[in-house]
C-alpha cells in the first residue's frame, strides 16, 4: 500500500506547528494496522479503583486474600479495565476526530489479564462509507487487538465511529474542517 501516512502535524504559518491527532475520513485506509503506543502497565490501583467505581465488588478483583485461593491465584484485572484502557489506547489516533462513538461489537476476553500486565493495542481499519444522513461525516469500522508484554491476545472488539471529513468546499484542506474552528 502507498497510501499517504497522516502527519499528526499542521503548519498554521511558516515555522509555526499544531499537533493534529487522530484521522479524518479520508485518512482511514481499508487494511491499514496502527499500532498504539506507548503501552500500559497494570497497577493495583488502576483494578481496585475502577472495580469499585463500577461497582464491580467481586472479589476475584479486590481482595488479595479470596484470589490467592482460586485458579488464578492472585487478583484478576477487571474486564471492564481491560476493555477500557486497550480502547483508550486507541482514542488518540482513531476516534481524536471522531463525532460519535456508534457502539462496539464482538467483544471478546480470550486471555486473563493480571495487575502487573503490560497492555499493547493494534487497530485494523476494516471498513468506510460516506453517511448515509450526516453530509460531511463518514463511518468507520475498525477491529483492535490487545495483546500483553508476552503477545498473548487479551481482547478484541470491533468498533464503529461516526468521522469528519475535511471540508467538501476544499478537498486538499489538512485538518478536518471542524478542528480548523478552533483556537
Amino acid at each position: 500500500m502507498n497510501d499517504p501516512i497522516p502527519t499528526p502535524y499542521v503548519e498554521l504559518e511558516p515555522g509555526r506547528f499544531r499537533e493534529d491527532s487522530g484521522l479524518s475520513y479520508e485518512d482511514y485506509v481499508v487494511g491499514h494496522v496502527f499500532e498504539h503506543r506507548p503501552g500500559r502497565t497494570i497497577t493495583t490501583t488502576d483494578n481496585v479503583w475502577s472495580s469499585l467505581l463500577c461497582l464491580n465488588q467481586h472479589p476475584l478483583h479486590i481482595d488479595e486474600e479470596y484470589a490467592s485461593e482460586t485458579p488464578f491465584k492472585k487478583l484478576l484485572v477487571s474486564s471492564l479495565v481491560t476493555f477500557g484502557i486497550v480502547n483508550g489506547m486507541t482514542v488518540k489516533t482513531i476516534s481524536q476526530k471522531a463525532v460519535a462513538n456508534l457502539g462496539w461489537d464482538k467483544v471478546r476476553l480470550s486471555a486473563p489479564v493480571f495487575v502487573g500486565d503490560t497492555l499493547y493495542a493494534e487497530t485494523t481499519i476494516v471498513s468506510k462509507r460516506p453517511s448515509a444522513t450526516r453530509p460531511g461525516e463518514g463511518v468507520v469500522t475498525v477491529h483492535t487487538v490487545g495483546r500483553n508484554q508476552d503477545g498473548v491476545q487479551v481482547i478484541a472488539f470491533d468498533r464503529t465511529v461516526l468521522a469528519t471529513m475535511r471540508d467538501p468546499e476544499d478537498p486538499a484542506a489538512g485538518p478536518s474542517f471542524r478542528d480548523r474552528k478552533r483556537p
